[in-house]
């Protein structure tokens, strides 16, 4: 299929929040080229902007696919309204200039039947893309105020246990309508990890915090855990709770689990969010896997336990400005862990069964990670963001890097970490 692209360069004396205030606004009506724009979801709660422009009575609709507050871009894919052609992709992205204000870049790939088509659609995409960096370098001064929300009521929770071999233990919010958010701790964690998550997100669905398999009140099965024994406990979840959809939230070795059930179970999932990783071990050699986790047992063979070596990990999952409190935090969840659930954990993550296909991925995805990560860069787990963006069909993908927090986001920032989730939580689908 013929290919052409477009892209337009521009500078606004603006600062970059000022101009991402304005742009950042996917349905707002800043372009001088357009007539009327509303705001469009389709099933899977995907924002889709519809608009006409002056002069023309066309409908055009185009689908967000890419959004990213901390990287200041997003992209979007043509829907309707364009004739001849086959896919039209574009990206903004707003950055901080040399020498003070902001440069805006604007692409888009065009795909049509014919190279001729292809070059005529870019060569009138271009006037408009320059004519919309122009009206920003007007507007952004009168959009650099922005109003943050408040943090949201915290709900009620109570603790339950079911079943047997393994027992599952969770904290649970009140029942509503609509899909379950199950949060998933890291390796090192415990459900108490994601408390400010869980009050928040109880706001606006029912919420649930899990303990893993023999990690706080939830016991180890009779056999070593797998990554299908997870899937099977989050399926027990969903059963016992009475939920249809699930939304589920992972942080590190959570994450793995998350992306795993998406794999299995993409039907049932209303939403995926994986921070501070994704594919685990999956994308590692089997010389990588095992290094990883020998170097891991080799205090267990020791006869330590993870608390004996709980102010060795902290040091690697905590960002350079973590407080006191929240150090302690960490350290208390890797104290608590038993050393034969930790040795279980690690062969679990380590013998990972398959590499992730992301075109299963149906469902909106918020993929987030600490600033000074050391374990999941945001070069990283951006690069990911933008595979599952390009393998996807009609991928909806949200990135977000949490500004000053290690690999525990969301126990070193958790007000930040909450604000992303529930704006990505309350776009969903009911």
């Amino acid at each position: 299929m013929p290919r052409d692209q477009v892209q337009v360069i521009g500078h606004c004396p603006a600062s970059p929040e000022a101009v991402w205030a304005v742009a950042g606004d996917f349905c707002g009506h800043w372009h001088p080229g357009i007539a009327a724009i509303r705001e469009e979801r389709d099933a899977r709660g995907s924002l889709i902007r519809a608009f006409t422009v002056h002069g023309e009575d066309t409908l055009y609709r185009e689908q967000l696919t890419w959004f990213s507050d901390s990287d200041r871009s997003l992209g979007y894919t043509h829907l309707e309204g364009i004739a001849g052609v086959e896919r039209y992709d574009a990206r903004m992205i707003v950055s901080a200039a040399e020498g003070g204000g902001s440069g805006i870049e604007w692409t888009a790939t065009v795909e049509a039947p014919d190279a001729a088509r292809a070059a005529v659609v870019c060569a009138g995409t271009r006037p408009i893309f320059e004519a919309g960096i122009a009206a920003l370098s007007e507007l952004a001064p009168r959009g650099a105020a922005t109003v943050q929300e408040g943090p949201p009521e915290p709900v009620a929770t109570e603790d339950f246990s079911f079943g047997e071999l393994p027992r599952l233990s969770l904290t649970v919010t009140p029942a509503k309508d609509g899909p379950l958010c199950l949060f998933l701790h890291g390796i090192g964690g415990a459900r108490w990890n994601w408390r400010p998550q869980l009050a928040a997100a109880g706001n606006v669905m029912r919420a649930a915090a899990l303990d893993l398999r023999g990690y706080g009140g939830s016991t180890l099965g009779a056999n070593q855990s797998t990554i299908d024994d997870y899937c099977a406990d989050i399926l027990r979840i969903r059963e016992q709770l009475g939920a249809d959809k699930l939304v589920l939230v992972g942080l590190s070795y959570g994450s793995w689990i998350a992306a795993s059930f998406a794999m299995r179970h993409p039907e049932l999932l209303a939403g995926l969010v994986l921070s501070g990783g994704c594919t685990g071990m999956s994308e590692a050699g089997p010389v990588e896997r095992e290094a990883f986790r020998v170097s891991r047992e080799v205090p267990l063979d020791a006869g330590q336990t993870p608390a004996d070596f709980a102010p060795a990990v902290v040091k690697v999952l905590a960002g350079p400005n973590a407080s006191d409190e929240v150090k302690a935090q960490l350290f208390d969840s890797m104290a608590a862990i038993p050393a034969q659930t930790y040795r279980d954990a690690l062969v679990c993550f380590t013998n990972p069964p398959e590499r992730f296909d992301f075109s299963r991925l149906t469902m909106p995805v918020l993929m987030m990670t600490g600033e000074h990560d050391r374990l999941a860069s945001p070069v990283e787990i951006r690069g990911v963001a933008g595979r599952i963006l390009a393998q996807a069909p009609m991928a909806d993908v949200r990135y977000e890097t949490i500004a000053d927090a290690g690999h525990v986001c969301n126990v070193e920032q958790p007000e930040a970490y909450s604000r992303i989730l529930l704006d990505f939580l309350r776009k969903l689908p009911k």
